[in-house]
C-alpha cells in the first residue's frame, strides 16, 4: 500500500530511503547520523552527510522527532500589527501547548527575512509543525516553502477555501453580514466601511458580507463611504478621517478589526463628534481593546484564544497521526458572536456637517 503521506512530498523530492542507497548503509544509520547520535562511526557519517548534500535531501523534522519519540516542537510564526490580537492568540496557543505537552517555539517574521531563510531556520531547530496566524496564513510562498520541507502547518483565521492546509478560522463573511444587518436595523442607511488589509483573505470576505447586507436592503454601495485600512490603529486614523470629512458623512462606521474601529472613535472625539450619539461604531474581533476604549465598542467576536487553541490540537493530532491521511485539509469553524456595547445606537436625526 502506498503511503499517503509521501503524496504530498515533492514529486522529486529524495526520501531517506533514496540518502541510505547512495550511501550504502541503512535507514537506521542515515536516522541516525540525522538525529546527531554518536554511536556512528566518522567515516559513515561522511558518507551519508556528502549523500544528503549529493541528493539535497531535506529531512522531515516531524518525522526525525516522532521517530525518536522526542518531545514535539511546534512553532508559531508570526507576523500582525496588531498587539491586542497577537496578545490573545499567544495567550491560547501557550496554554494549549502546555496541556499538550508540546513545546512551543515563538518566531517572528518580517519580510526582510526570505521565506527560504525563514524554514531553513525552522529545520535547523527541529520545528515539527508550524502555526501560521495572520497575515502569514495567507503568504502562499510560505505555504508552499512549508509544503515542500515537509513541515505540516495550519492556518488559523484565513478566509481561503479548504484545502490541502488544514485550518481553524470563523465565518468573516456571515459575521461582518450580520453586523452590518444589525445597523440596519438600526436604523442606519448610510453605513461606512473600513476594509481589512487587502494581504488577508478575511479581509475579502468581511467586506463581500457588508455588501451582500447592503444589497438585501435594497441600500446602494458608495464608494465615497469606504476606505482601505490595514488593520493598524495609524491606517484606521487615516480611513476614518477620510470618510468623516465627506460633506454628507455616514451614521455609522463599521471598521474590519478593533484596532481601526478604536480609531475611528478618537476622530469621532477629535472633531466634536458624539459615540454612538452623532456616530455609531462597530469593530471585528473583540480585542481587549474593545473594551479598554470609551466608550466600549460594539464588535464581533472572534474566539481567537479558541482557535488558536484549537489549531494547535489539530497540528498534534496531525504530528501524532491520530486521524487519518485527510486530515492535512481539516479545516474547523468555530462560532463567532455579535456583542453589544456602548457605541452603537440609532442614527439622531439631524443634520450633521462632515469633520474639515
Amino acid at each position: 500500500m502506498t503511503d499517503t503521506r509521501s503524496s504530498r512530498r515533492q514529486r522529486n523530492a529524495p526520501t531517506i530511503n533514496d540518502v541510505a542507497r547512495h550511501a550504502g548503509v541503512s535507514p537506521m544509520t542515515v536516522s541516525r547520523v540525522i538525529n546527531g547520535e554518536q554511536v556512528v562511526r566518522p567515516a559513515t557519517k561522511a558518507k551519508v552527510d556528502a549523500a544528503i548534500l549529493a541528493l539535497n535531501y531535506a529531512p522531515s523534522a516531524a518525522a526525525r522527532s516522532l521517530a525518536g519519540g522526542d518531545e514535539l516542537r511546534i512553532g508559531l510564526l508570526y507576523s500582525n500589527p496588531s498587539s491586542s490580537y497577537l496578545s490573545e492568540f499567544l495567550v491560547g496557543s501557550l496554554d494549549q501547548a502546555s496541556r499538550s505537552g508540546v513545546d512551543l517555539v515563538v518566531e517572528k517574521w518580517d519580510e526582510q527575512t526570505s521565506v527560504k531563510a525563514v524554514v531553513d531556520h525552522l529545520l535547523r531547530g527541529r520545528i515539527n509543525g508550524v502555526i501560521l496566524p495572520p497575515p502569514l496564513c495567507d503568504l502562499e510562498e510560505m505555504v508552499e516553502a512549508l509544503q515542500a520541507a515537509n513541515i505540516p502547518a495550519v492556518a488559523v483565521a484565513t478566509g481561503r477555501a479548504p484545502g490541502d492546509l488544514a485550518a481553524v478560522s470563523i465565518d468573516d463573511w456571515q459575521a461582518a453580514y450580520e453586523m452590518t444587518r444589525h445597523l440596519i436595523t438600526l436604523g442606519h442607511s448610510r453605513i461606512g466601511f473600513i476594509k481589512g488589509n487587502p494581504n488577508q483573505t478575511a479581509s475579502g470576505k468581511r467586506f463581500e458580507g457588508y455588501l451582500a447586507a447592503l444589497s438585501e436592503a435594497n441600500l446602494p454601495v458608495l464608494d465615497e463611504l469606504i476606505a482601505q485600512g490595514y488593520f493598524t490603529y495609524r491606517s484606521g486614523l487615516d480611513a476614518a478621517e477620510q470618510i468623516l470629512s465627506l460633506l454628507d458623512p455616514p451614521t455609522a462606521i463599521f471598521a474590519s478589526n478593533d484596532d481601526m474601529a478604536a480609531a475611528t472613535v478618537a476622530i469621532a472625539h477629535r472633531s466634536g463628534l458624539d459615540v454612538p450619539g452623532d456616530l455609531t461604531v462597530c469593530g471585528f474581533d473583540d480585542t481587549s481593546l474593545a473594551t479598554t476604549i470609551w466608550p466600549e465598542l460594539t464588535t464581533i467576536r472572534q474566539p481567537i484564544s479558541a482557535m488558536s487553541r484549537a489549531a494547535v490540537e489539530v497540528l498534534v493530532r496531525l504530528l501524532k497521526g491520530r486521524r487519518g491521511a485527510d486530515m492535512a485539509s481539516e479545516h474547523l469553524v468555530l462560532a463567532h458572536k455579535l456583542v453589544r456595547r456602548q457605541s452603537d445606537a440609532a442614527p439622531r436625526m439631524r443634520p450633521r456637517l462632515g469633520v474639515r
